[in-house]
């Protein structure tokens, strides 16, 4: 970087399951060329949360303001991010001009922003697990890097299936519990001829299945050009099961729904992750299978 990128952190959701790592992280950001501006401060920790509702609030209002910021990070996910949506501003959130990054529970802020004004995101490492890590994952941090460098970025990755497919649409999606939360909300994008991207941590799949068909019968998913499965892992079968995993499951959705699917996306509650733009206009094409998602177009951080 020619000179440090400021990137805030902010604690939108739950609160650090061990604050005596927080620092690690912030010195690896700083490390990798970040000027850190951290906002969460333990001291306002309240029940489960990593502040009260008000205070998580204003701290991604002050973080968006902050002329020195470049990128807002989520420090980590759990649950929150639902009770602050109606006192959050996203047209001001927008037009700070901030490239905003998280996943799992920051999913739900992601779709709001989206659905009220249409501005992309980044879906992507959070400064608890992925940076306060004792050995963090090179993939996940280069992968986060380029996004922010690259006038292009892309993901590559093995998708099994033999599915041949080449599709242009808006990328967006992520964790499938939050988007099932979401629908019916005015905090639910409506996004036709899009390329979906799920991805779950430890729902069996048959719960994985009930959410992908409450997202079908919603008429949602019969509307996107295709749909990309992330990983789904810490989950447990059991006896009764008999036979039903998470490849049947898929086999049955695939059955069910009119929309190509593929797997493998490297995404997820893992340590090596992908960083998607959501909301980017995007490109998917997979041959003999292995898949590539280009996100053309997006305006690099300089």
């Amino acid at each position: 970087m020619n000179s440090p990128l400021g990137i805030a952190i902010f604690a939108p959701s739950s609160g650090p399951l061990d604050d005596s790592v927080i620092q690690r992280g912030l010195l690896k950001l700083e490390e990798l060329g970040f000027s850190v501006h951290n906002y969460y401060q333990p001291e306002q920790r309240y029940q489960r949360f990593g502040a009260s509702d008000a205070q998580r609030a204003a701290q991604i209002h002050m973080a968006a303001e902050n002329p020195d910021v470049q990128i807002v990070m989520a420090l980590r996910g759990g649950y929150g991010l639902s009770r602050l949506l109606p006192e959050l501003d996203f047209q001001r959130l927008a037009e700070s001009g901030k490239c905003f990054v998280g996943h799992s529970d920051f999913t739900a802020f992601q779709l709001a922003l989206l659905a009220k004004t249409g501005s992309a995101s980044f879906t992507g490492p959070m400064l608890c697990d992925d940076f306060t890590r004792t050995e963090t994952s090179d993939f996940t941090i280069d992968s986060f890097l380029n996004s922010l460098r690259a006038d292009r970025h892309a993901v590559s990755f093995s998708s099994a299936g033999g599915l041949d497919i080449k599709v242009t649409g808006k990328l967006w999606g992520s964790n499938l519990a939050m988007l099932t939360h979401l629908i019916g909300t005015p905090y639910f994008p409506d996004v036709e001829g899009g390329i979906l991207f799920v991805e779950d941590i430890a729902e069996h799949p048959y719960r994985v299945e009930r959410m992908m068909l409450q997202l079908h019968y919603a008429g949602i998913l019969q509307k996107q050009k295709a749909i990309v499965f992330g990983d789904f892992s810490g989950y447990q079968l059991g006896a009764n099961d008999n036979g039903y995993n998470f490849d049947e499951m898929l086999r049955y959705l695939r059955a069910t729904i009119p929309v190509p699917m593929l797997t493998g996306l490297p995404f997820g509650h893992i340590k090596d992750k992908a960083t998607l733009v959501f909301g980017a206009d995007a490109e998917l094409s997979c041959v003999d299978g292995q898949a590539e998602i280009r996100m053309p177009g997006w305006p690099a951080l300089k």
